[in-house]
């Protein structure tokens, strides 16, 4: 059991759960929740879809209204960390003043990778992470407008459906061969390709922007790689995220692609825990060292971390799993696939609802479902168990999947 104050630095989906998860196990000490933000905390997957679109207004994204950190007696800091001084226990804040603590726990989350490019500091060039990111590109965007879209990853993706569905013209630009090819099987990438392409996304690949050209501070098009020139009014940037590993850096914490921490979740400092998307955790589960930019990682971190803290330490041993929402197709992924050496797909891709399941030496290592949320359950149950099933029995659409679970 951890004794005095818990200070959590980072408000984001990690950083609020461990508040919330540490009072559900009975923590009684102070709880401090660093929040940089000018709003109360909130959940991030909408900024890019839903609330993007327009539906409801910041409350609607908020975990907790005000009420809830009185009544939990959680203090929300609305400060930023500067500096940790290990030997003291203490978080310095911009503001000057100071936090002492029995545990820290950084929860500093990631950043946009910014472009590096001519004019990428033009007005019109946006991102999309945070709330006020979200907010400002639906204020600004409407219909008949010309946007780029700067990488097909997952943000990227969204936003393009998105703004299809409020009347842009839209063109996506990505340097890989297909979208999503870090994250998802070529099955799975040329579904979604066909999909965005069809409802009238023009997706290039293989090129990359070398210069944003502008008329003062409004943008006016790109240039690519292969000479070519596309006019825009607006371009959203989507080129991955940087974890936030400074302030760790700074203490002397080890860092490397993201702040290290052990099958605990604990730093080089015995009294400094990190979570979430800042955190390349040792994984029991997979072997070598994992960092995961998910909601379900960042919050069964928090989790883990609060019954650590409150005297019941076990390692971390959390399954993998994300979704994607593009236009009317939802896609869920259970597993890690690095690695995989066969495909089977399950269901019917002309009718838009199947399955990869994904194979490494015989073992299902994961499944990418569309619109097939039966198979995704199914996989977050029987991996989780450390369990498999044939490739046979996966491309059989008679074998019932549930046989496999008993």
């Amino acid at each position: 059991m951890t004794a005095g104050p818990v200070v959590i630095i980072g408000a984001g989906h990690a950083g609020f759960q461990l508040a919330m998860s540490l009072r559900q196990h009975g923590f009684s000490e102070r709880i401090a929740l660093l929040n940089d933000e000018g709003h109360l905390p909130y959940q991030r997957p909408p900024l890019s879809k839903a609330y993007l679109k327009g539906t409801g207004g910041p409350d609607s994204l908020m975990f907790r209204p005000e009420k809830f950190y009185h009544d939990q007696n959680i203090d929300l800091v609305s400060d930023r960390a500067v500096s940790i001084d290990r030997a003291a226990r203490k978080v310095r804040l911009a503001s000057g003043t100071s936090l002492d603590y029995g545990h820290l726990v950084l929860a500093t989350g990631a950043r946009n990778r910014l472009l590096d490019i001519p004019n990428a500091n033009l007005d019109s060039v946006r991102y999309l992470r945070t709330l006020d990111e979200s907010q400002s590109l639906r204020d600004y965007i409407g219909p008949g407008q010309r946007v780029v879209v700067i990488g097909a990853g997952f943000i990227g993706l969204e936003f393009a459906a998105t703004a299809r569905v409020k009347g842009l013209e839209v063109d996506v630009i990505e340097l890989a061969p297909r979208v999503m090819a870090r994250a998802v099987t070529a099955e799975i990438s040329e579904y979604f390709q066909s999909r965005h392409t069809s409802a009238g996304i023009r997706i290039h690949l293989g090129v990359q922007v070398t210069s944003i050209e502008g008329d003062g501070s409004k943008v006016t098009g790109v240039s690519l790689s292969d000479g070519r020139h596309i006019k825009a009014d607006l371009i959203v940037v989507g080129v991955g995220v940087l974890p936030n590993v400074e302030l760790a850096a700074e203490a002397g914490l080890k860092v490397a692609a993201g702040i290290v921490v052990d099958e605990h979740l604990l730093t080089s400092d015995p009294n400094i825990s990190a979570i979430g998307d800042c955190a390349l955790y040792a994984s029991p589960r997979f072997g070598g060292s994992l960092r995961l930019e998910s909601v379900q990682n960042a919050t069964d971190h928090a989790r883990c971390v609060a019954t650590r803290l409150t005297g019941d330490a076990k390692p971390y041993d959390g399954l993998p799993w994300f979704w994607s929402d593009q236009g009317p197709d939802k896609l869920q992924m259970v597993g890690l696939t690095t690695g995989y050496d066969r495909v089977v797909v399950r269901g019917d891709r002309a009718q838009g609802a199947f399955s990869a399941f994904c194979y490494k030496s015989g073992q299902l290592v994961g499944i990418e479902s569309v619109n097939r949320a039966g198979d995704h359950m199914f996989g977050r149950r029987l991996l989780a168990a450390h369990g498999s099933i044939t490739p046979e029995q996966a491309a059989d659409a008679s074998f019932d999947l549930k046989r496999a679970l008993t």
